[in-house]
């Protein structure tokens, strides 16, 4: 079995396919402003999974944060770093890396950036987000930066993330309209986590294209967070 940062090479050499059939039928209309993330896989603190996945090594991690339950937008949702791309960023990767050194702490210069995924359109919030795939060769310390807008900057063990066990889906029922969106059950740190959502998403997609999810059931169904939104999912920053 190759690495995993020789998979998402070749997966990006490849041209990937589609990360998100359920968002890319929703055009989005009228201005688009464009979004990058940061997807930061590696081996970033030297703490195994305890878990021995089917495809994937046991220290192979992604960077996630949770913004802080006092913030009025998404509040203590997970998500990866990212936001808008500004007009001094030169472009989606730039503003990739300047968000997450803004938000983690993390030196950019010690990230190797692997390539870029085709860019995600939001018909909510009239975004159309990149994702940056990442590997972090030289690790170096990260924390949540503002507590006002971080609660907790965190590793997330892949071998976990494809943990059937941890897996399932979350479901917003609004307006007589039900929407169903992969799930990750996590214990962080700072408490349990849920990842779901945008992010959750992206990470369902980038797993099957990459070959390393693992059976899970859809139909287990997963509490969304208390203080979660009741709207289309969207990046966390947006």
């Amino acid at each position: 079995m190759s690495s995993p940062r020789a998979q998402l090479e070749a997966l990006l050499a490849r041209g990937p396919g589609d990360l998100s059939p359920a968002l890319r039928a929703l055009p989005v209309e009228g201005e688009v402003r464009a979004a990058a993330v940061l997807i930061l896989f590696g081996v970033l603190d030297g703490i195994p999974s305890l878990r021995e996945a089917a495809h994937v090594p046991s220290d192979l991690d992604v960077l996630l944060l949770a913004r802080a339950s006092t913030l009025r937008a998404h509040p203590g949702q997970v998500a990866f770093p990212g936001g808008r791309v500004d007009p001094g960023d030169a472009d989606a990767v730039a503003a990739a890396l300047r968000e997450a050194r803004e938000e983690t702490g993390l030196d950019p210069d010690g990230v190797d950036v692997l390539g870029t995924l085709p860019a995600v359109p939001l018909a909510f919030s009239r975004h159309e987000v990149t994702p940056v795939i990442g590997w972090w060769s030289r690790p170096t310390p990260v924390r949540a930066v503002d507590r006002a807008e971080s609660a907790e900057v965190f590793r997330a063990p892949v071998a976990d993330l494809l943990d059937p066990r941890r897996r399932g889906s979350t479901v917003i029922r609004r307006e007589g309209r039900v929407w169903r969106g992969p799930a990750f059950a996590l214990e962080t740190v700072g408490g349990p986590q849920t990842v779901w959502g945008f992010t959750a998403m992206v990470l369902d997609g980038l797993f099957d294209l990459l070959g390393w999810t693992e059976p899970w059931d859809a139909a287990r169904e997963i509490a969304l967070p208390e203080q979660a939104p009741t709207s289309p999912p969207q990046p966390a920053d947006l």
